[in-house]
Order: structure tokens, then C-alpha cells, then sequence
């Protein structure tokens, strides 16, 4: 059987109690502690105006773990090009490749990231793109980065070249992202590698591949179809503490799912305390979102990733560690999460 890589996601989660700085230390240190274990790429979402995840800016948090780390692939997981301008995106991600060269990659997505309150503010901050021109927009950033750069036409005829940095000898490696057919055969038209994120939902997955598998037209770059799948993934000692460790963020996942207002990331305290209390619509979404997790010792959720992986035909699992803390551990770092990084890698 084909080994299976393992990467990271990260929405750098704020907890109860924890500042952004903090937040933002522990998961920069989360990323050197995925970086020394040989984890082949860390990757940094984007959402807005959550106050439980502080990954606004993944390019700022790319660079910042550019400096941290030496081999492990660096990225975003993804930029939501519906709220930026094209060549806005190509130039950070251009310099980005220049700091850390053959280490990034920019994974690109459709939706907004945010509410519809906040889009209209980040469309209203410059020249963004409306999510109907995503598929324009992609084709922009790839040539914005090639050698040759993109050109613009004017409609008197004269040309104008743009180029998203002035020497590069190098370019940051494309992902689309995506958790709809939309996506998946956007991907495949494009000739790009693909994301399916089952991390957030898992609905549709066979579909999504099978279009993207069996639509892909060759690209010069990629000649064949790339994939891998997330996951939402907690490993500890023991059974009781992932399950322990699990709770916050399944019930974080239920206040958004049953649209409630949204606060910190609870610690295993808290959340265990509240569930006690908890209505019958939370209890049934965290019971629902819990079959789709793997949770357990580091053996048996390394067993869970390899059958995935198998499967699904892929030879790359991106993890996206949703352990949470105890109320004693301090909050500068994510011990479960790191925790669950150095367990799942040692079994795999």
C-alpha cells in the first residue's frame, strides 16, 4: 500500500481566555513542531470576524512561519478570492515565494470566508472580485506569476504587461479548494490540483473526485489529477481524553451550524460542563459532525487516515488538529494539538 504524507490545517482557534497574540504563538509554534516531524505542507485558512479563529491574514501567517521553519511546504488553505484583488494576491504570494523559495503554496477558494456584512466591507476597502468572476480571476493569478507575467489590452489596442514580481525564479504552486462540483470541475477544466474540504463538509466527496478525476483536462504543470482530503482529527493517550479534547470545537461546530452567536473556543472544562445542559438540536449536530472525525489514540485514528486515504485513492491526508485545552494549560502554546501532530505522525 502507497505510504500516506500527512499535512496541517490551521484556523488558528482563540480560546476562552487567550488573546490574539496568543493564539497566533501557539499555532506558529504548532507549525515548527509539524515542520520537525516531517510533515509535508502547514497551510493557514482565512475567516473573518469569528471570535474563535484568528487566521484573517493567511499570507501575514505564512510569513511568519517562513522564518520558523526550514523544509515543511507553507500555504493557504485557503485565500478566499471573492474578497481580493487578483494582482493583490499574485504580489503577496509572489513575495512570499521569494522569502521562502520552492515552499509555497496558494490555495485558492470561492466563498467568502465571512458574513455577507463583512464581504461588503472588504469589497468596499479596494478593486476586489465578485465570486461570479472566480474562474477569470484564477486564469489572472496564474499568469500574474508565470515568467511572462499577464497582459492587459486596452480597448484602443495598445498592450500593458503586468507582472506580479520583477525577477522571479520561482512560482508558488496552485490549489483550488472547494467542497461542491462547482469546484471540482473548475479544477479539472484548469488542469490544477484540487482540494476537497471534508473537513468541513464531507457531503458530496465521491462525486467531487469523480468529476475532477474523470474531467481533468492536462495541464503543462500537471499532467495528471492531484487530490488530497481533509479531515478534523484529535489523538491522545487515551480515548477519553481525544474525546475530552474533541467536545469544544464540536460544539463550536454546532453554534454555527445552528447559526447561535459565536464566542471563544471553550476549554474541555467548559464545554464539558455546558454539554451537560445542552438543547437536543446541539446534541444531535455534534453527534452527526463526530462520525465524520477521526478520534482516538494515535493508533487507531493513524489506522482511520490510512483506510481514508486508501479509499479515496489519495496519498495525502491534511489534518486539521481540533484538540482544545484545559483550562491549566497555558496559552501561548496548543499542547493537544501538538499532541495530536506528534502522535498520529509517530504511528503513521
Amino acid at each position: 500500500m502507497t505510504s500516506t504524507a500527512l499535512s496541517v490545517l490551521d484556523l488558528v482557534p482563540v480560546r476562552s481566555g487567550q488573546t490574539s497574540a496568543e493564539a497566533i504563538a501557539a499555532s506558529l509554534s504548532l507549525a515548527q513542531t509539524a515542520d520537525r516531524l516531517g510533515y509535508r505542507r502547514y497551510w493557514f485558512a482565512e475567516h473573518h470576524n469569528m471570535p474563535a479563529v484568528a487566521s484573517t491574514t493567511p499570507p501575514v501567517l505564512i510569513a511568519a512561519a517562513a522564518t520558523r521553519t526550514t523544509s515543511i511546504r507553507l500555504g493557504s488553505g485557503g485565500v478566499m478570492l471573492p474578497n481580493h484583488a487578483p494582482l493583490i494576491v499574485a504580489e503577496q504570494f509572489a513575495a512570499l515565494e521569494a522569502i521562502a523559495p520552492g515552499r509555497i503554496d496558494l490555495g485558492l477558494g470561492r466563498a467568502p470566508g465571512s458574513d455577507p456584512v463583512i464581504t461588503q466591507l472588504l469589497r468596499g476597502s479596494g478593486t476586489t472580485s465578485d465570486v461570479e468572476q472566480f474562474p477569470r480571476h484564477v486564469q489572472d493569478i496564474a499568469a500574474l506569476l508565470s515568467g511572462d507575467g499577464a497582459t492587459v489590452r486596452f480597448t484602443s489596442g495598445g498592450e500593458y504587461t503586468v507582472h506580479a514580481t520583477p525577477a522571479a525564479t520561482s512560482s508558488p504552486e496552485v490549489w483550488l479548494l472547494g467542497s461542491s462540483d462547482y469546484s471540482a470541475q473548475l479544477a479539472a477544466s484548469h488542469g490544477l490540483p484540487y482540494v476537497f474540504a471534508n473537513h468541513f463538509s464531507g457531503q458530496g466527496l465521491e462525486r467531487a473526485l469523480d468529476l475532477y478525476r474523470t474531467g481533468y483536462r492536462p495541464s503543462e504543470e500537471h499532467p495528471e489529477p492531484r487530490t488530497f482530503l481533509t479531515v478534523n482529527a484529535v489523538a491522545a493517550p487515551t480515548q477519553d481524553e481525544a474525546e475530552a479534547r474533541a467536545l469544544p470545537q464540536l460544539r463550536m461546530m454546532a453554534r454555527l451550524r445552528l447559526n447561535k452567536p459565536l464566542v471563544a473556543l471553550e476549554t474541555v472544562e467548559q464545554a464539558v460542563a455546558a454539554s451537560a445542559e445542552a438543547d437536543a438540536a446541539t446534541e444531535q449536530v455534534v453527534s452527526a459532525a463526530r462520525e465524520r472525525w477521526f478520534v482516538g489514540t494515535g493508533e487507531s485514528v493513524a489506522a482511520e487516515v490510512r483506510g481514508f486515504a486508501e479509499r479515496y485513492g489519495v496519498d495525502e491526508v491534511m489534518l486539521s488538529p481540533v484538540a482544545a485545552s484545559y483550562d491549566a494549560e497555558p496559552r501561548d502554546s496548543s499542547p493537544g494539538r501538538a499532541q495530536t501532530l506528534e502522535l498520529i505522525a509517530a504511528a503513521m
